[in-house]
Protein backbone atom coordinates (compact mmCIF):
# COMPACT_ATOMS: atom_id res chain seq x y z
CA UNK A 1 0.00 0.00 0.00
CA UNK A 2 2.80 2.47 0.93
CA UNK A 3 4.52 2.00 -2.45
CA UNK A 4 1.33 2.61 -4.42
CA UNK A 5 0.63 5.75 -2.39
CA UNK A 6 4.13 7.03 -3.10
CA UNK A 7 3.64 6.38 -6.79
CA UNK A 8 0.29 8.14 -6.69
CA UNK A 9 1.82 11.13 -4.91
CA UNK A 10 4.58 11.34 -7.53
CA UNK A 11 2.03 11.09 -10.34
CA UNK A 12 -0.12 13.88 -8.88
CA UNK A 13 2.90 16.12 -8.28
CA UNK A 14 4.15 15.72 -11.85
CA UNK A 15 0.76 16.08 -13.51
CA UNK A 16 -0.44 19.18 -11.64
CA UNK A 17 2.50 21.46 -12.48
CA UNK A 18 3.56 22.64 -9.02
CA UNK A 19 0.13 22.55 -7.35
CA UNK A 20 1.48 20.18 -4.68
CA UNK A 21 3.72 22.05 -2.23
CA UNK A 22 4.37 19.04 0.02
CA UNK A 23 3.47 15.36 0.03
CA UNK A 24 3.61 12.76 2.80
CA UNK A 25 2.04 9.47 3.90
CA UNK A 26 0.43 9.33 7.33
CA UNK A 27 -1.72 6.62 8.86
CA UNK A 28 -1.87 4.82 5.53
CA UNK A 29 -3.19 7.85 3.64
CA UNK A 30 -1.61 10.25 1.19
CA UNK A 31 -1.51 13.86 2.38
CA UNK A 32 -0.96 16.75 -0.02
CA UNK A 33 -0.43 20.43 0.77
CA UNK A 34 -1.33 23.11 -1.74
CA UNK A 35 -1.96 26.86 -1.97
CA UNK A 36 -5.32 28.63 -2.29
CA UNK A 37 -4.74 29.64 -5.90
CA UNK A 38 -4.05 26.01 -6.92
CA UNK A 39 -6.73 24.35 -4.79
CA UNK A 40 -9.65 24.14 -7.24
CA UNK A 41 -7.44 22.89 -10.06
CA UNK A 42 -5.91 20.22 -7.82
CA UNK A 43 -9.30 19.03 -6.53
CA UNK A 44 -10.62 18.86 -10.10
CA UNK A 45 -7.61 16.77 -11.14
CA UNK A 46 -8.04 14.42 -8.18
CA UNK A 47 -11.70 13.94 -9.10
CA UNK A 48 -11.23 13.33 -12.83
CA UNK A 49 -7.81 11.73 -13.34
CA UNK A 50 -8.13 7.97 -14.13
CA UNK A 51 -5.41 7.08 -11.60
CA UNK A 52 -7.15 9.09 -8.86
CA UNK A 53 -10.94 9.16 -9.28
CA UNK A 54 -11.53 10.73 -5.86
CA UNK A 55 -15.18 11.33 -6.69
CA UNK A 56 -16.41 11.76 -3.12
CA UNK A 57 -15.66 14.66 -0.79
CA UNK A 58 -16.12 13.12 2.65
CA UNK A 59 -15.44 16.21 4.75
CA UNK A 60 -13.97 19.70 4.91
CA UNK A 61 -12.70 20.77 8.31
CA UNK A 62 -10.44 23.33 9.93
CA UNK A 63 -7.41 23.18 12.21
CA UNK A 64 -6.33 26.16 14.31
CA UNK A 65 -2.64 26.91 14.96
CA UNK A 66 -2.78 30.31 16.75
CA UNK A 67 1.01 30.67 16.94
CA UNK A 68 1.43 30.47 13.15
CA UNK A 69 1.22 33.44 10.80
CA UNK A 70 -1.23 31.44 8.69
CA UNK A 71 -3.09 30.09 11.67
CA UNK A 72 -5.60 27.84 9.89
CA UNK A 73 -5.37 24.66 7.86
CA UNK A 74 -8.42 23.82 5.75
CA UNK A 75 -8.42 20.04 5.27
CA UNK A 76 -10.27 18.24 2.47
CA UNK A 77 -10.84 14.49 2.93
CA UNK A 78 -11.48 12.68 -0.36
CA UNK A 79 -12.49 9.09 -1.11
CA UNK A 80 -12.06 6.99 -4.26
CA UNK A 81 -14.55 4.12 -4.22
CA UNK A 82 -13.13 2.86 -7.52
CA UNK A 83 -9.58 2.53 -6.16
CA UNK A 84 -10.48 2.06 -2.48
CA UNK A 85 -8.19 4.91 -1.41
CA UNK A 86 -8.43 8.05 0.66
CA UNK A 87 -6.46 11.26 0.35
CA UNK A 88 -6.17 14.50 2.33
CA UNK A 89 -5.51 17.94 0.88
CA UNK A 90 -4.43 20.78 3.19
CA UNK A 91 -4.50 24.51 2.48
CA UNK A 92 -2.98 27.00 4.96
CA UNK A 93 -4.63 30.41 5.33
CA UNK A 94 -5.10 33.26 7.79
CA UNK A 95 -8.10 35.17 9.15
CA UNK A 96 -8.22 37.64 6.25
CA UNK A 97 -7.32 35.55 3.19
CA UNK A 98 -10.26 33.66 1.64
CA UNK A 99 -9.93 30.13 0.29
CA UNK A 100 -11.66 29.38 -3.04
CA UNK A 101 -14.87 27.43 -2.59
CA UNK A 102 -14.82 23.82 -3.79
CA UNK A 103 -18.59 23.77 -4.24
CA UNK A 104 -18.26 23.91 -8.03
CA UNK A 105 -16.13 20.74 -7.93
CA UNK A 106 -17.95 18.85 -5.15
CA UNK A 107 -21.54 19.80 -4.39
CA UNK A 108 -21.16 18.49 -0.82
CA UNK A 109 -18.54 21.18 -0.14
CA UNK A 110 -21.26 23.82 0.29
CA UNK A 111 -22.37 22.74 3.76
CA UNK A 112 -18.91 21.60 4.87
CA UNK A 113 -17.46 25.02 4.05
CA UNK A 114 -20.30 26.76 5.86
CA UNK A 115 -19.46 24.70 8.95
CA UNK A 116 -15.76 25.59 8.69
CA UNK A 117 -16.66 29.26 8.32
CA UNK A 118 -19.05 29.12 11.26
CA UNK A 119 -16.68 27.36 13.67
CA UNK A 120 -13.31 28.82 12.58
CA UNK A 121 -14.11 32.02 10.67
CA UNK A 122 -12.37 30.91 7.47
CA UNK A 123 -13.76 32.74 4.42
CA UNK A 124 -14.52 30.88 1.19
CA UNK A 125 -14.51 32.96 -1.98
CA UNK A 126 -17.33 32.42 -4.50
CA UNK A 127 -19.33 30.29 -2.08
CA UNK A 128 -23.00 30.29 -3.15
CA UNK A 129 -24.39 30.74 0.39
CA UNK A 130 -21.70 31.42 3.00
CA UNK A 131 -23.52 31.88 6.31
CA UNK A 132 -23.56 30.24 9.71
CA UNK A 133 -24.94 26.73 9.91
CA UNK A 134 -24.49 25.44 13.51
CA UNK A 135 -24.53 28.48 15.80
CA UNK A 136 -27.53 30.69 16.49
CA UNK A 137 -28.55 33.89 14.71
CA UNK A 138 -26.39 36.82 15.84
CA UNK A 139 -23.74 34.55 17.38
CA UNK A 140 -20.44 36.35 17.99
CA UNK A 141 -17.09 34.70 17.43
CA UNK A 142 -16.08 31.28 16.17
CA UNK A 143 -16.24 28.58 18.88
CA UNK A 144 -13.60 26.15 17.53
CA UNK A 145 -10.82 28.74 17.59
CA UNK A 146 -8.38 27.99 20.39
CA UNK A 147 -8.62 31.55 21.72
CA UNK A 148 -12.42 31.38 22.02
CA UNK A 149 -13.41 31.36 25.74
CA UNK A 150 -14.51 27.94 27.00
CA UNK A 151 -17.64 29.43 28.50
CA UNK A 152 -18.60 31.48 25.45
CA UNK A 153 -19.84 35.06 25.69
CA UNK A 154 -23.57 34.66 26.32
CA UNK A 155 -25.89 32.09 27.85
CA UNK A 156 -29.37 31.28 26.61
CA UNK A 157 -32.36 30.50 28.81
CA UNK A 158 -36.14 30.53 28.74
CA UNK A 159 -37.63 33.46 30.64
CA UNK A 160 -41.01 32.41 32.04
CA UNK A 161 -41.99 36.03 32.76
CA UNK A 162 -41.26 37.31 29.25
CA UNK A 163 -42.36 33.98 27.70
CA UNK A 164 -39.41 33.92 25.33
CA UNK A 165 -35.77 32.90 25.01
CA UNK A 166 -33.38 35.53 26.39
CA UNK A 167 -29.66 36.01 25.89
CA UNK A 168 -27.54 37.16 28.84
CA UNK A 169 -23.80 37.66 29.35
CA UNK A 170 -22.14 34.67 31.00
CA UNK A 171 -21.71 35.31 34.74
CA UNK A 172 -19.16 33.17 36.58
CA UNK A 173 -17.80 33.68 40.06
CA UNK A 174 -14.44 32.38 38.82
CA UNK A 175 -12.89 32.48 35.37
CA UNK A 176 -13.41 29.03 33.87
CA UNK A 177 -9.84 28.37 32.70
CA UNK A 178 -8.54 29.01 36.23
CA UNK A 179 -11.39 27.37 38.06
CA UNK A 180 -10.59 26.28 41.61
CA UNK A 181 -12.08 22.81 41.93
CA UNK A 182 -11.94 22.97 45.73
CA UNK A 183 -14.87 25.40 45.71
CA UNK A 184 -18.26 25.29 43.98
CA UNK A 185 -19.25 27.78 41.27
CA UNK A 186 -21.19 30.15 43.50
CA UNK A 187 -19.13 29.70 46.67
CA UNK A 188 -21.15 27.97 49.39
CA UNK A 189 -21.06 29.47 52.91
CA UNK A 190 -20.86 26.07 54.65
CA UNK A 191 -17.60 24.16 55.09
CA UNK A 192 -17.16 21.58 52.35
CA UNK A 193 -15.52 18.20 53.05
CA UNK A 194 -11.93 18.28 51.84
CA UNK A 195 -11.90 22.04 51.30
CA UNK A 196 -8.30 22.91 52.24
CA UNK A 197 -8.97 26.66 52.26
CA UNK A 198 -11.74 26.21 54.80
CA UNK A 199 -9.36 24.27 57.07
CA UNK A 200 -6.76 27.05 56.79
CA UNK A 201 -9.39 29.61 57.67
CA UNK A 202 -10.43 27.62 60.77
CA UNK A 203 -6.80 27.40 61.96
CA UNK A 204 -6.31 31.13 61.48
CA UNK A 205 -9.35 31.95 63.62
Amino acid sequence: MAVSLQELGAHIGQATAGAVVASSIRLGELMLETTPDKLVGLLTFLRDDPKCLFKQLVDVCGVDWPEREKRFDVVYNLLSLKNNQRIRVKVPTDEATPVPSAAAVYSSAGWFERETYDLYGVWFADHPDLRRILTDYGFEGHPMRKDFPLTGFVEVRWDDVQKRVVYEPVKLTQEFRRFDFLSPWEGAQRVLPGDEKAEQKDKAS
